[in-house]
């Protein structure tokens, strides 16, 4: 059962961090001279770790990281008000706002007897997206960014193939590459590969699951088979590289 939130525990906590941060901006020699290019680095590892501890439901180190997590955050918001842009307050009440802007059904803003999706209202915003994947980074991981196109296309009513359609095209595209493979270097290799994992992602949306998700258990049921391997070929004081195909593969399975 979900316990109710104590406003006060938490702006007294909030209210806490922002004056240990504002005394070490001033007085610590590391703190006071970080800059926005300085963290960024830092905000990408503190995330990646937070996603780790997630991954391992390690509740301690969940609540660790959301704290680094958030100092990242705490630092970027110092920085705009030390050059006068805005503050930490000003960031927390625009992302409310938008909430609230972007869940009609929630707080009674009804649009003209229709109801929008939620690309169309970010699309409608003062500041928001000019086109419907206008809002995906570049910078993101292709895995990542093919499953948000998708997502966003599809929330405006766009379906390019259904989930059989897909799967029927990935067989094809495979067949095609079947034949091309073994040719050297043929730049239809690379463009069919990724158009059949552009569709294998596709497909897993429509399959109701997540490709990253899926992907990541699945890294991490290989990379616990592949230790028990290793460690198999190092008991028998022997060297991966040393063995056949046919010795690894056995070993492989009995590591299941």
């Amino acid at each position: 059962m979900a316990i109710g939130l104590d406003k006060q525990k938490h702006a007294d906590a909030l209210n806490r961090l922002l004056e240990v941060m504002d005394t070490l901006r001033k007085e610590c020699p590391w703190d006071s001279v970080q800059t926005w290019r300085s963290i960024r680095p830092n905000s990408i590892e503190e995330m990646f770790e937070l996603l780790d501890a997630i991954e391992r439901d390690d509740t301690n180190e969940i609540k660790k990281e959301i704290g680094d997590v958030l100092l990242q955050l705490v630092f970027y918001s110092l920085f705009a008000r030390e050059e006068d842009r805005f503050d930490l307050a000003d960031a927390i009440n625009a992302l409310s706002d938008k909430l609230i802007y972007r869940h009609p059904h929630v707080y009674g803003q009804k649009e003209a007897g229709k109801q929008l999706t939620w690309e169309q209202l970010k699309q409608k915003e003062k500041d928001g997206n000019k086109t419907v994947l206008g809002g995906v980074p570049a910078s993101l991981p292709s895995l990542i960014k093919a499953y948000r196109i998708q997502d966003k296309a599809r929330n405006v009513g766009f379906v390019r193939a259904s989930k059989h359609e897909l799967i029927t095209s990935i067989i094809e595209r495979l067949q095609k590459l079947d034949a091309i493979e073994n040719e050297d270097k043929n730049p239809e290799i690379e463009t069919e590969w990724g158009g059949i994992l552009f569709d294998v992602i596709g497909a897993t949306r429509l399959g109701n699951a997540n490709p990253e998700n899926g992907l990541e258990a699945e890294c991490g049921k290989f990379t616990s088979r592949f230790n028990k391997l290793e460690e198999a070929v190092k008991s028998s004081k022997k060297d991966i590289k040393d063995l056949t195909q046919e010795e690894l593969k056995s070993i492989w399975e009995q590591s299941k």
